[in-house]
């Protein structure tokens, strides 16, 4: 908790409308934040969150309600007018460029420069200083900031929103791609901004984080405020799902069911490796059983998944599906098999987020719809209206462009492509992140659904938790190697980070 949570008034946001065609985003949203302070924000995906960020930073201008920075009324038309009040904003999706170094993103739009020419010692000197203030020195300000790793990046953003004198700065799903130890190391790093009196507007989906580092809450329900100043650490979580969700919602895991012993084997990966990822990797799957890789940020899990579904070539290694052996590097291979991917970053590697959601549904099922060279659309959205009715897709409707769901909802569409196809086998690459809680529930039930239905299933997660609540086995992972694999049950949460942060093998 941040030793300056009852600091004067910094912000205060009053009556905030925001309206786009047909949608009314923000309906009335008030929140203040206090200086020094970690006030989080919460809200089921679509609940006005990200409009709302956008207001206070200058990418939207509201149709009704005021702003007050230092008790100032203030008009935010432009992120110009936001940034010259001390606004800063650090997205879930980095907005860095990653061919330039540490020191040129740090000051990009405002390099220290004389008689026109930028002074190239002077940025990396005050970039050094930055983050030296940030606890991270270690990090060279010449370093181009695409070597960096995803922990490294958020720290230049924070850097770059100090370069600019921000007093608030808002961090959304900050944690998302970090591990266990990146993210206490985040924690500490917010610590300091906020001892120096800095304010942090945290978002996340995670509940856990809300207790560990904030101060106080404000709960946002279909645009509006439900809750303000809410206690972070005293609030009970079933109040806080309440207030999210309208509705009560047992954060649990379906139950598992027993996989028999007669069900066949469907996956098979045998001393599958690829040189400086991971090596000698070995499991099978059965039909409704849910495999879990759990494991720091590179361990290997991810680029497993992908070399599994052929969008990697193994070095060494063979994979099978109900007994055929796929080709390494193909696809197609694997897709003709069964094989199906929800990759981690589903905007950029998993959706057209410009096309209706009827046609990510069906992108991998097309020759199932043609005839004759042309495609039948109305068969093309019956199929998808079928599936987004059964996985309670909202807002309904097969025509809107996929990016304008929630992260939730977009990926249930992911899911429903893969659906529609009958996969054997499913990859599934951090199936909940950026997702609410109540959407993670209809996931959960959703992922338990399938295995039931006879698919085997391979889930990689950076929550531990939701590894060993979801999974029937369990392989641990460090530095590519498995160190670990066994029952679910047989292994708790403790010795899964103990085991990635010793690599013992048992």
């Amino acid at each position: 908790m941040s030793t300056q949570a009852s600091g004067g008034e910094l912000l205060r946001m009053t009556g905030i409308v925001k309206e786009f065609p047909g949608v009314r985003a923000l309906d009335g949203v008030d929140l203040d934040v206090r200086r020094g302070e970690v006030h989080c924000l919460l809200g089921q995906n679509g609940a006005g969150k990200s409009t709302l960020i956008r207001v206070l930073t200058g990418a939207h201008q509201p149709d009704a309600g005021t702003i007050q920075v230092d008790g100032n009324e203030v008009s935010l038309n432009s992120p110009t007018d936001s940034i010259d009040l001390g606004i800063a904003a650090i997205y879930q999706e980095l907005d860095l460029v990653p061919d330039l170094t540490v020191a040129e993103n740090v000051f990009l739009g405002h390099e220290p420069a004389r008689f026109g020419l930028t002074r190239r010692h002077e940025a990396n000197t005050r970039a050094r200083e930055l983050l030296n203030g940030l606890g991270h020195g270690e990090i060279p300000p010449g370093r181009t900031v695409g070597l960096l790793s995803a922990a490294g990046q958020q720290v230049v953003s924070m850097a770059r929103a100090l370069s600019r004198d921000a007093q608030l700065i808002v961090m959304d799903e900050p944690s998302a791609v970090l591990d266990s130890e990146e993210v206490a190391n985040l924690f500490r790093v917010i610590r300091g901004l906020t001892a120096r009196g800095v304010a942090v507007v945290y978002i996340s989906h995670r509940l856990e984080e809300i207790r560990a580092i904030g101060d106080r809450v404000t709960v946002l329900k279909d645009g509006a405020t439900v809750a303000t100043g809410l206690d972070a650490r005293e609030t009970p979580t079933a109040e806080l799902i309440r207030l999210m969700t309208g509705r009560s919602i047992e954060y649990v895991f379906p139950p598992r069911a027993e996989i028999a012993s007669t069900a066949p084997v469907v996956l098979e990966v045998e001393n599958l490796s690829r040189p400086g990822e991971f090596a000698d990797i070995e499991f099978s799957v059965r039909a409704g059983e849910i495999l879990g890789l759990a494991g720091l940020v590179g361990s290997g899990r991810s680029e497993v998944l992908e070399t599994v579904y052929g969008a990697r070539r193994s070095a060494t290694g063979v994979v099978r599906v109900d007994g055929k052996e796929l080709q390494p590097g193909r696809v197609q291979s694997a897709v003709r098999a069964g094989v199906g991917l929800a990759p981690e970053e589903r905007k950029s590697q998993a959706l057209l987020l410009d096309e209706a959601v009827y046609k990510n549904i069906t992108v991998s099922t097309l020759r199932r719809f043609a005839s004759a060279g042309f495609l039948n659309g109305k068969a093309e959205r019956e199929a998808a209206e079928e599936l987004t009715k059964a996985l309670d897709v909202r807002p309904a409707g097969v025509d809107h462009p996929v990016r304008n769901l929630s992260g939730g909802n977009q990926q249930k569409v992911v899911l429903a492509r893969w659906l529609l196809r009958d996969c054997r086998v499913l990859l599934l690459d951090e199936p909940t992140r950026g997702v609410d809680v109540g959407a993670r529930s209809e996931i959960y039930a959703l992922v338990r659904k399938l295995a039931a239905n006879g698919v085997a299933i391979v889930l990689v997660s950076s929550e531990v938790e939701e590894v060993l609540g979801l999974a029937d086995r369990v392989v641990v992972m460090r530095e590519g190697r498995a160190v670990h694999t066994g029952p679910a049950q047989d292994i708790d949460e403790h010795r899964v980070l103990d085991l990635v942060m010793e690599g013992s093998a048992v």
